[in-house]
């Protein structure tokens, strides 16, 4: 599991911002939409909180308000009602602070204990060994690309619906060169 974020309100470059040039530049085509500008974040940021299951070929994914140990809690607490008690699940984290249990806040560790959740973290600086940011690739691919929403609840309702999507359609042959693109990277 991860974090995919922040969440903001801002045109994304993607496929359709530019209009090719060149010699097969349509003389016909009027200029594309221009991208509004942002220089503040009045309507805040959200967070996507995600979980690859390798087994199943799944995605699960909640948007929050915040990215803390609660948060990160109420999810684990979550992806462990998607499975019996009697299985024992291992969730793979970075080394993002609220991930980690310390000696002063030793919440994660208790609730792993009593709910038979084993946390693994990837080493510092390697990120790329947890699965799922090749999902992430993904999602910014075929949801964010080329997209300017205009409130949080349009961009989530997206980001849901590519879950959705993505889930019946795992695989999709796109879906299977992008994820295998940034798998390699």
């Amino acid at each position: 599991m991860d974090e995919f974020g922040p969440l903001n309100l801002q045109p994304h470059p993607g496929r359709q911002w530019a209009e090719r040039g060149g010699r097969h530049k349509d003389l016909d085509r009027k200029p594309g939409p221009r991208r509004r500008a942002i220089y503040t974040r009045p309507h805040g940021v959200r967070h996507l909180f995600a979980a690859y299951d390798l087994v199943e070929d799944k995605l699960y994914g909640h948007i929050k308000l915040t990215k803390n140990r609660s948060k990160f809690l109420e999810f684990c607490r979550y992806l462990r009602s998607l499975y019996p008690a009697t299985v024992r699940i291992a969730i793979v984290c970075d080394n993002y602070s609220p991930h980690l249990t310390t000696k002063r806040c030793r919440r994660v560790a208790t609730w792993a204990e009593a709910n038979n959740v084993e946390i693994a973290y990837t080493p510092t600086n390697s990120s790329w060994l947890n699965r799922i940011e090749a999902q992430f690739t993904a999602l910014r691919y075929f949801t964010l690309d080329g997209t300017d929403h205009q409130s949080h609840k349009e961009q989530g309702s997206m980001i849901r619906r590519y879950i959705i999507w993505r889930n019946e359609h795992a695989q999709d042959e796109r879906l299977r060169s992008v994820v295998n693109r940034a798998n390699v990277a």
